[in-house]
């Protein structure tokens, strides 16, 4: 059994521990290195330091990572051979990116994950609103401060997380959000109109000599979107009447849904024409990437729980997996909405939530996840799931149909070529088994008792049965489950019950 998050491309193990996710990109490393003291302009141009543009940095951090063979991009699942290869291009060319996909497929995750290309700590003017460098101040403040100040000019540190800024795009964001407005307090203070300190700056000079995202680029109204030309070409800001104009050392990001263009709005031509690269992101494509996407994702905050954290066998998990592909591809669906890696991901929580119910209402030692739990998938992502207008009033029974293939087809891949004959004659024998919702693990296996050949079974599914029983529960019911959906057990099902065998 291993903890998840797991480091990528595992070797898979006979089943995952639901842990806490580790933490997110914009968030502080708490292994980072401490930051430097403040120091003066004059200290740091004697400590050697190197002024670079973000696009520099990026560039040449990125590089170092390659050559060192690290990690680049770090949780990103499935894109090692489509998408990852077009973001490196784009960074080492200096680009703007727009990425282009359907929900749930990771763009938000991806933008945020290239905050770890920045050096860690970065020098800027002490108390300056748009991060000036110490080297090269532009707003007035700064300017002015140098001029008096010269090699005395206070100098701060910046970690890389504070130099991320992210914006939901939605219809009432004005520009004065993204770009700056006049300070009513400022000139009450008794600034002139026109003085650039009565500037309030908005979000993207905030970043500036940093990364700025905006999510759901089409939904910020055309003529706020006519605000971000002068950024991603000129790289400058200007703000209303103001005769100012602001340099801005920044990479600008975006993501949008294809569909967006028609359904809720669209990205100007030219804006889209300024943007460097466009990367089309898409789902996992192979189902091991589907599997490695569950156990990073898949989280319940159990930390602390008196039961512990639930056990997810390896073949639930790729039932899951299965099922979100099948619902993908399924003709019913609304294929133009895409359907979520959230899908999967809280597919997988609700099942080990399922047991941890069970465990709490039983008594059970260890909540360990049975196929009799996956039945509790349906209603829990069927929300998250359109489906084409022929289809109403039919979803939950294309989502149990699609369920009900997943598991055959993670029967055939598990235990394909298994001598399941004696378990098989143990129904002929001593006649039905029931289990259910509230059975625990032990129970199951004493109904059931001694059956020929199920060391091998669970061998089979990497099961050590005298090591869990839950495990070994879990692995007799896919069994049973299986040679259900093979036509060789009958099978009843009943409100919280199912009987095998009846």
């Amino acid at each position: 059994m291993v903890e998840l998050p797991v480091p990528p491309r595992p070797a898979v193990p006979s089943s995952a521990t639901i842990q806490p996710r580790a933490s997110r990109a914009g968030s502080a490393d708490p292994g980072a290195a401490p930051a430097p003291p403040p120091t003066t302009l004059g200290g740091l141009r004697a400590s050697g330091h190197v002024h670079r543009s973000v696009r520099t940095e990026l560039r040449d951090n990125l590089l170092a990572r390659m050559a060192a063979g690290e990690s680049r991009f770090p949780g990103i699942v499935g894109f090692d051979d489509t998408v990852l290869p077009q973001v490196e291009r784009a960074l080492l060319a200096g680009h703007d990116i727009v990425f282009l996909g359907e929900r749930g497929q990771g763009k938000t995750r991806l933008i945020r994950t290239l905050v770890g290309l920045l050096d860690e700590w970065s020098p800027v003017v002490a108390g300056c609103e748009i991060n000036d460098h110490p080297y090269a101040p532009v707003c007035g403040r700064c300017r002015a401060l140098h001029a008096e100040l010269g090699d005395e000019l206070p100098v701060v540190w910046r970690h890389r997380d504070d130099r991320f800024g992210e914006k939901l795009a939605t219809p009432d964001t004005s520009v004065g959000d993204l770009i700056g407005d006049v300070d009513p307090v400022k000139v009450a203070e008794g600034r002139t109109l026109g003085d650039p300190e009565t500037v309030h700056y908005g979000l993207v000079p905030r970043c500036n000599r940093g990364i700025f995202s905006v999510n759901e680029l089409p939904d910020l109204a055309e003529r706020i979107q006519v605000a971000l030309l002068n950024v991603l070409e000129e790289r400058d800001i200007q703000v209303r009447g103001y005769l100012l104009r602001l340099p801005m050392d920044i990479l600008l990001v975006a993501s949008a849904n294809p569909e967006d263009y028609t359904n809720r709005g669209r990205i100007i031509t030219p804006l889209k024409d300024r943007f460097g690269a466009e990367v089309r992101t898409h789902y996992p494509l192979r189902l091991d990437d589907e599997l490695r996407l569950i156990r990073q994702e898949a989280v319940l905050a159990w930390e602390g729980s008196p039961l512990g954290a639930p056990a997810l066998p390896d073949h639930l998990i790729e039932i899951v997996a299965r099922f979100t592909r099948l619902v993908r591809d399924a003709p019913q669906v609304d294929q133009r909405s895409g359907v979520s890696a959230r899908l999967a991901v809280a597919a997988a929580e609700t099942v080990a939530a399922s047991a941890v119910r069970r465990a709490a209402l039983t008594g059970e030692d260890v909540p360990t996840a049975r196929v009799v739990d996956l039945g509790s998938i349906v209603p829990a992502v069927r929300g998250k799931v359109e489906f084409e207008a022929l289809e109403e009033g039919r979803e939950d029974e294309i989502l149990t149909h699609l369920l009900r293939r997943a598991i055959a087809e993670t029967f055939r891949a598990r235990l394909a070529g298994t001598d399941l004959a004696g378990l098989q004659k143990r129904f002929d024998a001593d006649g039905p088994v029931e289990t259910g919702d509230l059975v625990t693990a032990a129970e199951l296996l004493r109904r059931v008792g001694p059956v020929p050949g199920l060391a091998g079974m669970l061998t089979k599914l990497g099961v050590d049965g005298a090591e869990s029983p839950g495990l070994a529960a879990a692995a007799l019911e896919l069994a049973m489950e299986g040679l259900h959906l093979n036509r060789r057990l009958a099978k009843e099902e009943l409100p919280g019950r199912t009987v095998y065998g009846g």
